[in-house]
């Protein structure tokens, strides 16, 4: 009966090392490096984001966050590469429209599915477009942009960062919008797209506010409209088209951190609540590059990611750019 006895007590205390071991492994996540992908060169509001959310999170749960840009097609290459991975919570990836919402439209054959092989972890950076002007543009408002466009199509000029570029994507949702038909104007980046822009050789460009509004706060641009659901702080006396007369514009482009499909819940569950705690030590950061810290509830997550795929899929499709 003893031997028995201590046969039972030996079989539970096993299994309460076991359970114990099993119940400190979950709580020790992250007990290695985390990488989080930038699917993007350095610089931008991609690489701003995943080292920002890298630091803050690296200070909060004492395990280093690793940045990797990884750029490619767009941002295809390093998206791809992050399906791919191990879903256990160690890659990441920085998601934002270009790679979570433009691309299915954009490829024909793209090497993932934003909405099956990714989970939402946080959306946490917000920002708007701006349509900025050379600064001798005859037409002083939006309104009298949108009247000349309509009297002579094609007579008024819009640079595009790109093919399948956020600049692209935005003045064509303008140009539906508006009714309207600019003459595109290709460059290679908005670096090049600018250098005309302010020498007069191009008359319009969209692109985020960050880039575009200190050309306006110097004086060598014109603000004409953000699209955006609020003004600017930083150029306050710029409307959002809707106040301009273009209604449905107020195009809020945003960013966050992915996970792999499959990845544990309470991982997600982790990295959601000290994400979430540490966006009061990003808001000034955020603010400083044109954008604003966002906190999108946990329960629309998923549902808001869907809406922007299918908006601007049937955006793109409808007005024909492909990139393959």
């Amino acid at each position: 009966m003893h031997g028995f006895c201590r046969s039972l007590a030996w079989m539970a205390a096993v299994a309460l090392l076991v359970c114990g071991g099993a119940a400190r492994a979950q709580g020790t996540y992250p007990d290695r490096p985390v990488k989080i992908i930038v699917p993007i060169g350095p610089g931008g509001s991609y690489d701003l984001v995943g080292r920002q959310i890298a630091d803050v999170l690296a200070k909060r749960m004492g395990q280093g966050f690793v940045v990797e840009n990884k750029p490619g097609a767009g941002t295809v290459v390093g998206t791809q590469a992050a399906s791919q991975s191990e879903p256990d919570g160690y890659t990441l990836v920085v998601g934002g429209l270009s790679n979570m919402a433009f691309n299915s439209a954009l490829y024909s054959k793209l090497g993932y599915d934003p909405l099956k092989d990714f989970v939402p972890v946080a959306l946490v950076y917000k920002f708007g477009y701006v349509m900025v002007g050379r600064k001798d543009l005859p037409q002083p408002k939006l309104a009298d942009i949108v009247a000349a466009a309509k009297a002579s199509p094609g007579s008024i000029s819009v640079a595009t960062a790109g093919v399948g570029t956020g600049q692209q994507l935005v003045a064509a949702a303008f140009m539906k919008a508006a009714g309207v038909k600019l003459l595109e104007v290709p460059y290679k980046g908005s670096p090049p797209a600018f250098t005309d822009l302010l020498a007069g050789r191009i008359d319009l460009f969209f692109d985020s506010m960050a880039a575009g509004l200190p050309h306006v706060q110097s004086g060598q641009a014109k603000g004409i409209a953000v699209l955006a659901s609020k003004r600017s702080p930083l150029a306050p006396d710029v409307p959002t088209m809707s106040e301009a007369g273009v209604p449905g514009l107020d195009v809020d482009s945003w960013l966050g951190i992915f996970a792999p499909a499959k990845t544990p819940p309470e991982v997600i569950a982790k990295l959601r609540r000290d994400i979430r705690a540490s966006l009061p030590d990003l808001k000034e950061r955020f603010e400083k590059s044109g954008g604003e810290v966002w906190d999108l509830p946990d329960d629309k997550l998923n549902a808001f990611v869907a809406s922007e795929y299918e908006t601007w899929t049937k955006l793109i499709r409808e007005a024909g750019i492909k990139l393959d």
